[in-house]
Parts: structure tokens; sequence; C-alpha cells
């Protein structure tokens, strides 16, 4: 047996803690905010309680459907057939299957071709490392060409990249895309799944299982330093308070690792240091009409500056209609000191132009989350410029979402990673203290 400090209670922190304690050790869980989940935490949107950052499940994530048979939630697990759709010329098409590409006026039939055969490429194509040295923006060229880059993948790229538009893993993308296409019926039919309850549901019985086998988490409690001596994890100080340890596993952003953890070596921690995110300013809205048919709508609009909106009532059913507007962006950008109504006035208008039916007292409830490293930049060659999880410091691994690469943050990798970290260390037996 050894106690374990895990700083975090984001879904990969709870997976890690609950499969730190499965092999018998004792756990504890230091998280900074007020509540459990991370990117998974719930809010009220009126009295509907939903996820800050939405989340879905696709047919692929075995990791997900595990966890919930352990803890007697697979009953809770819901499949539904979803659709997408692409707002283009001032109306939204139906998009995401071949009979829809056949049908979109605003390509020809070469762009179509070329399109068409990108995404069978890219669902069925070999392994990511073939792709792990380009960049996403030159492979779409060569597939697509020219004019079906700039109709249909440029917009997307700028207003969620940014300035990295050139810069990003083309392993990345196409995994992103595979994941996506696996999730499928049939070449017609996407189908995505919920959880009855949303992601706090998981959330939820994660927390009271660890606690349950005697893992304490402590809300509110930032870690200050991760303590180590003679390059041997001790513990950590959480409010001037020191908490011994016999390993630790940190899954807060990287951004914050080198001041957390000064004793790491100075290249490891430039190696943190070097992973650049973006920001996200997520608002939800919940309305009385729907939007769209369509759980995903991309944006191709002069004047929208997003790259599109999740209608999430049309994955998990709700009573009003609930619609998220993510502005991903660096947190240089001017808009990033917006305030909260700003986005949300904003975020309206676009709903407003996709169905000017919708009227300004359709909007019910609204909120604005804020996360300054909500996603990663994977750039190309990204497997090689990732430090291990396992640090130079015995007993201390350090993993945030970008360790998931070439996957993309999800529910699944989130569970894979922390209990892969969590049985690390009993392959590593680190020695008490």
């Amino acid at each position: 047996m050894a106690h374990i400090v895990v700083i975090g209670a984001g879904i990969m922190g709870l997976a890690a803690a609950y499969q730190a304690l499965l092999d018998g050790n004792t756990v504890e869980i230091f998280e900074t905010a007020p509540q459990a989940g991370g990117m998974a935490a719930h809010f009220n949107l009126g009295d509907f309680s939903t996820e800050r950052f939405y989340h879905f499940i696709c047919k692929t994530d075995t990791p997900t459907f595990a966890l919930l048979d352990e803890l007697g939630l697979r009953a809770q697990l819901h499949w539904v057939p979803t659709t997408m759709g692409y707002f283009f010329g001032e109306k939204v098409h139906r998009w995401g299957d071949p009979i829809s590409l056949l049908r979109f006026p605003h390509l020809n039939l070469i762009e179509k071709f070329r399109y068409g055969l990108l995404a069978f490429v890219a669902v069925n194509g070999g392994a990511w490392r073939g792709l792990e040295h380009q960049d996403a923006r030159s492979w779409i060229l060569r597939w697509c060409g020219k004019s079906g880059y700039e109709k249909m993948w440029r917009r997307l790229f700028e207003y969620k990249f940014y300035d990295y538009t050139g810069n990003i893993s083309a392993a990345w993308i196409r995994t992103r895309m595979q994941r996506l296409g696996h999730s499928r019926r049939s070449l017609m039919q996407e189908v995505l799944g919920y959880i009855d309850g949303g992601s706090e549901t998981l959330v939820n019985a994660l927390v009271a299982d660890i606690t349950k086998r005697g893992g304490v988490l402590h809300l509110a409690s930032p870690v200050d330093r991760v303590e180590c001596a003679k390059n041997q994890v001790r513990g950590v100080t959480v409010h001037g308070k020191f908490t011994a340890a016999d390993a630790v596993i940190s899954t807060v952003p990287t951004p914050f690792v080198s001041a957390m953890v000064p004793d790491l070596p100075a290249a490891t921690r430039a190696q943190y240091d070097a992973i650049a995110n973006i920001g996200v300013v997520c608002v939800a809205l919940r309305l009385r009409k729907s939007v769209s048919p369509h759980f995903w709508v991309n944006i191709n609009a002069d004047g929208i500056d997003i790259p599109g909106i999740i209608e999430f009532s049309n994955l998990r059913s709700t009573t009003d209609h609930v619609v998220y507007v993510p502005y991903y962006m660096p947190t240089s950008h001017a808009k990033w000191q917006w305030q909260p109504d700003q986005f949300i006035t904003e975020a309206m208008a676009c709903i407003r132009r996709i169905n000017p039916h919708i009227g300004a007292d359709d909007l019910l409830a609204s909120h604005a989350a804020r996360l300054r490293y909500a996603q990663p930049i994977c750039q190309p060659g990204f497997a090689a410029k990732l430090p291990p999880a396992q640090t130079p410091i015995a007993g201390l691994q350090v993993a945030d979402t970008c360790f998931y690469y070439p996957e993309d943050r999800g529910l699944a990798e989130s569970i894979r990673l922390g209990r892969q970290m969590a049985v690390h260390l009993a392959a590593t037996d680190p020695a008490p203290v």
C-alpha cells in the first residue's frame, strides 16, 4: 500500500484516484475549484443542470464503457441518431453524409469528389504516424484543392486556431475525423451517446465510489508546490500545509507545472512551457425554439466569428432547447477581455441569423464559461515534443489533455490516461515515505 496524491479532480484525476484505490492504495485528491468534474462539471442553466463544456460519447469510446460497467451506470448510456448541418450561403444545409455532399450547391462535381475522397481516407486510412510530421492545412489542400479548402475548411480553422492555422498536426485532425467516422450506424447515419443526467452522473458516481473506498477529496484546495527531495517526490503543500505522499499524479494543465514543480530539470520544464494552448469562452443558451434539427452546425458566413454551434438538446433530450456557442481564441485576443453579456449578445445574434424565427424573447437562460487553457495546440511532430508522463522525479507523473495525442479531449481519453497512470504506480512500486 502507498499513499497517493492526485492533483486535479477532473475526469482524468478522478479516474486515476479510482484506479489507485482499486489497486489497494490510499488516495487524497486536491482540486482548485469548489466542485469536482473539471471540464465535465455542471452548472444550472435556469433549472436545468448541464455541462459547462459539452460532452458526447462515440461508439469507439471503450474506456468509458468499461468504467460505466464497473460503476453500474451502463443502463444510463443512451445512443441517439444525430446529424450535422452547414450554415453556408445564409442557409443551413444538411451535411456529413454522401447524399448531402452530392446535394450541396456550393461545390462543383470535382470539389465534391475530392472532399468525399478526403473523408474516406481520413476515416479508413492507415496509422496516424504516417501524418505525424504533416500540417493539417497542407494535407487538406492536397486532397481538396485550394477552392475546396477555401470554401469548406479555411474559416473553420481560422476561427478555431487563429495564428496556429498553418501549424496543426494532420495526424490530430485525422484522428478527430476518424473517431466520428467510426461512430456511425451506416454511411448515412451518425450515432452519438449521452449519459442520463449528463457528465455529472459519472462525476458523482466516481466521487461516491472514491469516498466509499476511503479516498479523500479536498475541494477549493490548490496545490502550491509539489515537494521533492533527492530526486524523489515527497508530497504536496496546500495552503501552506504539507501532505506527505509516496507518489503524486498531476492532471492540471501543463502551463501550471513549472511553477508547481520547480525541482523538475530545466529541460523538462521547458518542454511543458513550450506547449501552446487556446482559450475558450463557451456560451450556453436555453431557448424556447430549436435552432435546427442538427446536433452540430458548422458555420461559414461573413460576420460570424465562430466555427460552429452545438445544439445539445438534439442529443440529450431536454424540456427546452440547449445550444452551445464556443468562442475559441488566444487569450491575447481583444475579445478575451469581453464581459459574459457581450458574448451572450453576440451569440444570440449568430443564432438569430441562422434561424430568423428565433426572437430575443426566446432566450430563457444563458451562461458563459471561460477556460484559459482549453485546447492544446498539437503541432506537426507533437508526439516527440511531449515528455513522458513519468517525470525524471521518481514517483511523480504529470499529464493533461495534450497527452491524449493524437486523440482530442474527451471522457474516454481522460479515463484511459488517468487509469493508465495509476496502473503505472503499481508497476513501479513506489517506496513508502
